[in-house]
């Protein structure tokens, strides 16, 4: 039996030598055969000196090099496309993820499980950072109709045919969690500790955190779509009755002076509904016009320690 652990790396030198000592101490109490894939996704630090430091001394750290800077879940998708192991570990390089949580993890998955997701149930990030997930979550659960919890995030441990499934999904924008929600099996969750970030900011921005969560509702649901729909329908019935109402004060003699304000305010709310219908509608045109080109979601510069034999191909 082989644990994979799979750690998508950006801005990590400061914690990626303590991080390889960790997760050998936590996943050596399970098993003595297990591998470390790092992918490096282009950090602009240190981080790809160490992991080939790393790679060089012990052969079951196995370091990636991606051509350019494509993304967190990216990275972790060519992770999992290298992984080997019968049981595979997500977890982030900041060592907010617990290495010590692992054969917790394990335990629980042996109890029939094939994903047990680490609950992280007081987690240690900032006030915003913490409410943004949650307003996040919530939202994403509306729009997607499905249960999303905010303190679940990538770490956890799957099962090899969990990932599997979770590499054929052609999507071409890819969030790990929901992804691997979506697949099904037999799956619980294990409340665990959650370390505060000891040094460094994380490498999610305001602005790539809410394009993120853009990308991922409009991706995995049309519910945008339907609001938008039903959005219309509801103004068109309002206008419908306002023309009836004011047809009839006319008829009735009670208008003096024709209105011009409200004729204006009326064309500019109907024009504004339809620039976010035809706004909404063009996202999700442009989503589907990157789907179709069929580009690959990542590509490898520089493998250490990888056999072609340890690739999944998608």
């Amino acid at each position: 039996m082989m644990i994979s652990i799979v750690v998508p790396v950006y801005r990590g030198e400061d914690f990626l030598r303590e991080l390889y000592l960790r997760v050998k101490k936590a996943v050596n109490t399970i098993t003595p055969d297990w591998e470390l894939i790092l992918v490096n996704d282009q950090s602009p630090d240190g981080s790809w000196e160490i992991m080939r430091e790393l790679s060089e001394n012990d052969p079951a750290v196995k370091a990636i090099d991606l051509s350019r800077n494509f993304g967190q879940h990216f990275a972790i998708t060519a992770g999992l496309t290298y992984a080997a192991g019968d049981w595979i570990v997500v977890m982030d390089c900041d060592l907010q993820d617990i290495p010590e949580e692992i054969p917790a993890l394990y335990e629980k998955a042996m109890e029939g499980f094939d994903s047990v997701f680490a609950q992280r149930v007081e987690r240690q990030d900032r006030f915003f950072k913490r409410l943004g997930s949650k307003l996040f979550y919530r939202v994403f659960s509306f729009m997607t109709d499905t249960r999303m919890d905010p303190s679940i995030a990538n770490f956890g441990i799957y099962h090899r045919k969990v990932i599997l499934a979770v590499l054929s999904m052609g999507d071409y924008i890819r969030y790990f969690p929901t992804m691997v929600q979506w697949v099904g099996f037999r799956k619980t969750e294990l409340p665990v500790r959650h370390a505060e970030r000891n040094s460094g900011k994380s490498a999610y921005s305001f602005l790539k955190s809410l394009k993120l969560a853009v990308n991922s509702i409009l991706t995995f649901s049309d519910k945008p779509l339907r609001i938008i729909a039903v959005t219309g329908l509801v103004v068109s019935l309002l206008s419908f009755v306002t023309t009836l109402f004011y047809f009839v004060l006319a008829l009735t003699g009670h208008i003096k002076v024709q209105g011009y304000a409200s004729l204006i305010l009326t064309l500019w709310f109907i024009c504004g509904i339809l620039m976010m219908t035809m706004g909404v509608v063009g996202i999700y045109v442009g989503k589907t016009f990157s789907q179709v080109k069929n580009r690959p979601p990542f590509l490898v510069s520089t493998c250490l320690n990888v056999t072609s034999g340890n690739k999944n191909d998608l």
